[in-house]
């Protein structure tokens, strides 16, 4: 029998058009892994959101390779330290996997290279970061013409089938018990409805796909009205690489009507990460240096504030229903999103970073690029951005993308209003005693949040 080779899983738990498997099971007996690496990422290290969905799609990736007579080894540490022990374990000196662009991924990966015979694969994005480039040779920085680039180079290629077999080693080394790394919440369970509205695992985000396709189509004039969920509810699923945005691109890009709108979505992905290898520490520094001076409130300050905005207790409904939505369901629909962090940005003057890092503990899709990225878009610090003095008006918003039955939904102690004072109980004077004041007005927090930029203005 020929060296064993490991194929080394992390943000790719599929089977099917998985370049790393794909190459390892051309080579000899493959033995698949995941390194559960909370030391590598440090203060990145996934969310309490993120461990539940990886728990089951784990489970679910064991489940699809042990039909094929393989099955998934699990250990936990550092990873050049685990992946350098288990390779001497088992005889093995090659490893496949495809590559990450997060700067402790790419840090784990020259790691790993110097030890071991690593071979990285492209998959994760429509293309490799850094693949489309500007006159100058650059990497983009815009969006706009990063997707007119990149579409020229569309479609992706074909998705890869998965291997019709699999060979698999004649012994197979120790494993954990994924029961025993504890990422189910259990005291308390916080995440008794997720299971309700996800189906972590390749045949989920499959499924997701399916359902999505006679949807597409009125993506553009759906997308933006949190009742009815026009958007595709995959971005979990393509977080953790359960299903390829080739996959996604070639099943959608013939939807017809407004698909194409979906599928700039599905760019906005690439374009995260191509500005995530260009700035490393995106999640945690301005875009732009002047935002480096702008005076928000000391948390000290505002922790109340804080506070009362992380459970939906702001006193704006659609605020609210967004922010039980996502402690609910570890999801908040994207437009609400937008309006929930200029609300915490603007309306409460709380540094960005503070909200980015909630989203990364309480979103089950939490990636770095993509909430670095979205969060500095609203904040207006981010080097493509919406301008700072662009404030949104929850209480404007909320009618207009006719939020009342998803508020509803989310906010039961207003389940009774009907008509447009859903939007603004307090002022149509049938706000119940169980729901807040606004906490701050709306005129109070908006000239609060320009005087603060006018401090930067000039810089």
């Amino acid at each position: 029998m020929s060296e064993p080779v490991i194929v080394w899983f992390r943000r790719d738990l599929r089977l099917s058009d998985q370049a790393a498997l794909a190459a390892a099971a051309r080579e000899g007996p493959v033995v698949p892994v995941y390194v559960l690496d909370d030391e590598t990422p440090r203060h990145r290290a996934m969310g309490g959101a993120s461990r539940w969905w990886l728990h089951h799609s784990l489970k679910r990736l064991d489940e699809s390779l042990r039909a094929k007579g393989a099955r998934l080894i699990l250990r936990r540490g550092k990873s050049e330290q685990v992946l350098t022990e288990l390779a001497k374990e088992i005889g093995a000196t090659r490893i496949h996997a495809l590559h990450h662009y997060e700067p402790w991924w790419r840090n784990a990966e020259k790691a790993v290279g110097e030890k071991l015979d690593l071979r990285l694969h492209d998959g994760n994005y429509l293309l490799p970061p850094g693949t489309v480039r500007t006159g100058s040779g650059g990497m983009y920085k815009i969006y706009t013409p990063f997707w007119r680039a990149l579409s020229e180079h569309m479609p992706p290629p074909e998705p890869v089938r998965t291997p019709a077999r699999i060979e698999t080693p004649a012994t197979w080394p120790d494993s954990d018990a994924l029961e025993d790394w504890a990422l189910l919440p259990v005291k308390p369970d916080w995440a008794t409805g997720f299971a309700e509205e996800w189906t972590p695992g390749e045949d989920g985000a499959r499924a997701r796909v399916a359902s999505f396709i006679d949807e597409a189509a009125a993506y553009e004039e759906r997308r933006n009205i949190p009742s009815v969920e026009g958007t595709s509810r995959l971005s979990p699923h393509l977080h953790f690489g359960e299903v390829s945005p080739a996959y996604v691109w070639h099943r959608l890009h013939d939807a017809g009507g407004s698909v194409e709108t979906f599928l700039k979505e599905l760019v906005w992905r690439d374009y995260a990460q191509n500005l995530i290898c260009q700035f490393p520490a995106y999640g945690k520094e301005n875009g732009r240096a002047q935002f480096d001076a702008l005076p928000w409130r000391d948390l000290r300050e505002a922790k109340g504030d804080f506070a009362a905005w992380k459970c939906g207790m702001t006193g704006y409904p659609i605020v609210d229903a967004g922010m039980r939505e996502l402690w609910a369901t570890g999801w908040m629909h994207n437009r609400v999103r937008m309006i929930a962090a200029s609300f915490l940005i603007k309306h409460l003057l709380v540094d960005w970073r503070h909200g980015e890092q909630w989203f990364w503990d309480t979103l089950v899709d939490a990636d770095y690029a993509s909430n670095a990225t979205n969060w500095q878009w609203v904040a207006g610090s981010g080097v493509d951005a919406n301008i700072f003095t662009r404030i949104m008006a929850p209480l404007t918003q909320s009618p207009k993308f006719d939020a009342g039955d998803y508020i509803r939904r989310w906010v039961p102690e207003l389940a009774h209003i009907r008509g447009d004072a859903i939007h603004d109980p307090e002022e149509y004077g049938c706000r119940p005693a169980k729901y807040p004041a606004k906490i701050v007005e709306h005129r109070e927090g908006r000239e609060r949040a320009l005087a603060a930029f006018s401090r930067i203005k000039g810089g």
